[in-house]
């Protein structure tokens, strides 16, 4: 058997942010073993640490239920308050979380953890334009500000901005638009957001994020597009440290809140966020030859 936990990310309260599997002790499990139990839990992502390579150090894995990611926000804030919980990381410490993107810091601020992206932002232009924006999502062309872009701290994202909370709940997409306008980029994931409040160097924004062919699944905390957000919207910015309070996930009943922040100095840009976490479950999964032993003994 090998255990696993289950927690809620980018809240403070059980049943809300967005749901994560993480097996802290993940030794010995090959590719597609992995696979198969993110697609038998059929969560957004599960996360398997392996042993750890240095002081603070853990190789991660992460798995939605039909491929592999090589960064996801989420997973890795989760991941890292659950090593925190189990002695396996030190708030005083900076813990790294080796991931396919490549080796992310992670520090702890009181209820938070705070990860730093391995990469900068990279922004490219989107398959979509500001009128196929609108199409696609069931709204009128003033409600999409601007031509879309394609942002990344690792994972990419179209980045749609719209103008209202307004056009936010109402923006549904249309998998045959998706399909002519979003899936020819390769890449399936649109980040929706609307800057409702802003207020010196912090921001308010409302997001949603639709995934997978046809746009049909939406998560309700995204990490990564986050990062990527931030990183985009401080282009814009000037010299110094502009920060993004994103709630996500309203529409879905599973409220999430994501600390973005951004430090500009010069030409160097450094990204981060961060969010709380709670531990909702645990268990033990039956790996398949144990599962022949325990049927042979019934």
């Amino acid at each position: 058997m090998i255990d696993y936990f289950l927690l809620d990310v980018f809240t403070d309260r059980a049943f809300a942010g967005n749901p994560l599997a993480v097996f802290p002790r993940a030794k010995g499990l090959d590719d597609g073993m992995m696979q198969a139990i993110a697609n038998e839990l059929n969560l957004s992502e599960t996360v398997f640490v392996s042993e750890a390579t240095g002081q603070h150090r853990y190789p991660i894995r992460i798995f939605t239920p039909t491929r592999e990611l090589p960064f996801a926000g989420h997973p890795v804030i989760g991941t890292a308050h659950l090593l925190l919980h189990h002695g396996m990381a030190e708030r005083e410490c900076p813990l790294i979380l080796e991931a396919g993107v490549g080796s992310l810091l992670v520090e702890f601020d009181q209820a938070l953890a705070r990860l730093t992206t391995a990469e900068s932002v990279s922004i490219l232009a989107s398959t979509l334009t500001q009128a196929s924006a609108a199409e696609l999502l069931g709204l009128e062309a003033h409600q999409v500000l601007g031509e879309p872009v394609l942002a990344s701290c690792g994972l990419p994202y179209h980045l749609i901005e719209l103008s209202s909370q307004e056009a936010l709940a109402k923006a549904r997409p249309w998998p045959t638009a998706w399909a002519e306008w979003v899936s020819p980029s390769g890449h399936d994931q649109a980040y929706l957001y609307v800057v409702v409040k802003e207020a010196g160097a912090s921001r308010a924004v409302r997001a949603r994020m639709f995934s997978t062919p046809g746009g049909m699944r939406e998560d309700p905390a995204t990490g990564s597009a986050a990062a990527a957000l931030a990183g985009y919207l401080a282009q814009s910015k000037g010299v110094g440290r502009w920060q993004w309070q994103i709630e996500q996930g309203i529409e879905m009943g599973r409220p999430s809140r994501i600390l973005a922040e951004a430090d500009r100095i010069e030409n160097d840009l450094s990204i981060r966020i961060a969010g709380e976490a709670v531990i909702v479950g645990s268990g033990a999964l039956h790996l398949p030859g144990e599962l022949m032993v325990s049927r042979e003994a019934l």
